[in-house]
């Protein structure tokens, strides 16, 4: 292999799971404030399924190999990074590349990876970590005793945002699939609904004695919009994060989102500046690292797969059958 090239996952054209392809790619060159990093981890997001069908372009000037996180080994730095030498391991958010042998990332979004980590363990954590500690934090602003519904609490970010919250000390409602109730349940939330077969807001109203609850995280949108609304108490906030299930509401009224001064809030991570990102990831780093260090928090990982099988990978993302991250493992 060229010293300049790299092994990558290449999908030459939009399509399913099978156009992802293991390959050669040219090795990129920290600038700057970079650092390039030897990967031994990276894990599966939903975003990687869109991008592949070609629904989900890159941002401008990211890498257009797939993958939004890394675990791994500094083996070299940009001409203006100081923050980190070669062996360093670190991980964190990255705009793409993550399916590859090599990856650059901005030095202050490095994180240093947790003596009682491995790397597959730290590759879990980014996407969904971030994700969770922006939505229940940052924009839910969610404080001790209050009520928390969490739509898909057995996906990655539903994992994480369980704990959070449970650190907070809030009250954890969540809907998932029935085999992911268990684990979600242990994690530490209160009450788990089968999304299929009851009426979530019912459940909860019933639950709480009529009462509804303070926030909700939802990736499902135009099929929950109303029965989030009916559900969130005066000055509750509701986080959009994706739209799953449609991105229509048909006759909503919007005097209840009036009269009980709700937030409805719209929020995407990738697309953000890059200083925006830095400020998270500090944020998280200072807050929530420490509670990953000590073992309060820990990354939940169903699967893991080899770089090579990364269609197999993508295949069973797509059939909803995990509990937490699906990581590629590169090394």
């Amino acid at each position: 292999m060229q010293n300049d090239m790299m092994k990558a996952i290449i999908s030459e054209e939009p399509g399913g799971a099978e156009v992802l392809k293991p390959g050669l790619y040219k090795r990129p060159v920290p600038s700057g404030n970079e650092v390039l990093v030897r990967v031994e981890a990276t894990a599966l997001n939903r975003a990687d399924i869109l991008q592949r069908e070609g629904k989900y372009p890159p941002p401008k000037g990211a890498s257009p190999v797939l993958g939004l996180e890394i675990a791994g080994t500094v083996c070299e730095t940009g001409t203006d990074a100081g923050k980190w030498k070669q062996g360093d391991r670190v991980f964190g958010l990255i705009p793409g590349g993550g399916y590859a042998e090599y990856a650059v990332i901005h030095e202050d979004m490095a994180m240093p990876v947790p003596e009682n980590l491995s790397a597959i363990e730290a590759a879990a954590i980014p996407e969904v970590f971030l994700t969770a500690f922006q939505s229940l934090v940052w924009y839910g602003k969610l404080t001790a005793g209050e009520k928390v519904l969490i739509h898909a609490g057995g996906s990655g970010v539903g994992t994480a945002a369980i704990q959070i919250a449970r650190e907070i000390g809030a009250e954890i409602f969540i809907t998932a699939s029935p085999q992911k109730h268990k684990a979600c349940i242990g994690l530490g939330a209160a009450k788990a609904i089968d999304y299929k077969a009851e009426e979530f807001d019912k459940v909860i109203f019933e639950f709480n004695g009529g009462r509804g609850v303070d926030l909700i995280i939802d990736f499902i949108a135009g099929p929950y919009f109303k029965k989030n609304i009916d559900l969130l108490r005066t000055d509750g906030r509701l986080i959009l994060l994706a739209t799953l299930g449609g991105g229509s509401v048909d006759e909503l009224d919007l005097r209840k989102i009036l009269s009980k001064r709700l937030t409805v809030t719209g929020s995407t991570l990738r697309s953000r500046n890059l200083d925006y990102q830095i400020k998270l990831t500090t944020d998280f780093k200072e807050s929530i690292l420490p509670k990953i260090s000590s073992g309060k928090i820990k990354p939940v990982i169903d699967s893991v797969f080899a770089l090579e099988d990364v269609s197999k990978a993508h295949r069973y993302m797509e059939e909803n059958k995990n509990t937490g991250k699906i990581v590629l493992r590169i090394k």
